[in-house]
């Protein structure tokens, strides 16, 4: 799970759909592959949107790696309506996880395969690869195209600390905020964020 293989895995499926050029939007995780894959292959992305992560470590503000313990530990017997298997680790997760948007956002990767409800990520091999996930792979030479880093004013993820390694890897960055949002920034204020997005489009 690192965000060179993340990339290909990218960049395989863009070749099996056909798509030469593509307008690249990633949340997290997903920003900071979306940055490696235009970083890599510039010639791949006509645009990127990197939704509430910069380039750089996001250690020292995040409490993934405590959200991950806390979803290991959910147990959900066999047998429940998903209904109530949902609020049986939505109370399990809520004293590691307080806010409830986001609880409600890691629930929906809970998932009911033959009567067992299990999570549909890999636990195990996030766990095993936290150091990757937290870190971002060195890059020297920019990527040339636009690109929008897209905050929310009320998350840590991307802060002033980041606006240098932004302005060296994406020298066409524009960084914009929406006032209001948390990290998960397209759940929180879903409208602002098409506006923000359709806005950078050409």
């Amino acid at each position: 799970m690192t965000y060179e293989a993340m990339s290909l895995d990218v960049q395989h499926l863009l070749s099996r759909l056909g798509i030469t050029k593509c307008i690249l939007v990633g949340h997290s995780m997903g920003g900071k592959t979306a940055m490696t894959l235009a970083l890599q292959r510039p010639d791949l992305v006509e645009r990127l949107i990197s939704v509430d992560i910069g380039p750089g470590s996001t250690a020292p503000v995040s409490e993934f790696s405590a959200y991950i313990s806390a979803m290991k530990e959910v147990k959900v017997p066999a047998g429940l309506s998903r209904s109530a298997a949902r609020q049986l680790a939505d109370d399990q997760l809520q004293p590691v996880v307080k806010l409830p948007q986001l609880r409600q956002f890691l629930l929906t990767n809970l998932v009911e395969v033959e009567g067992c409800y299990v999570w549909r990520v890999n636990l195990e091999a996030i766990s095993r690869h936290l150091a990757d996930i937290m870190n971002f792979p060195v890059f020297q030479k920019p990527y040339p195209g636009p690109a929008l880093f897209l905050g929310g004013s009320d998350s840590p993820y991307i802060s002033s600390r980041d606006y240098p390694e932004i302005q060296r890897l994406f020298p066409k960055a524009e960084i914009q905020y929406i006032k209001g949002a948390g990290h998960i920034v397209h759940q929180d204020k879903f409208e602002e964020f098409i506006t923000a997005v359709l806005n950078f489009l050409p």
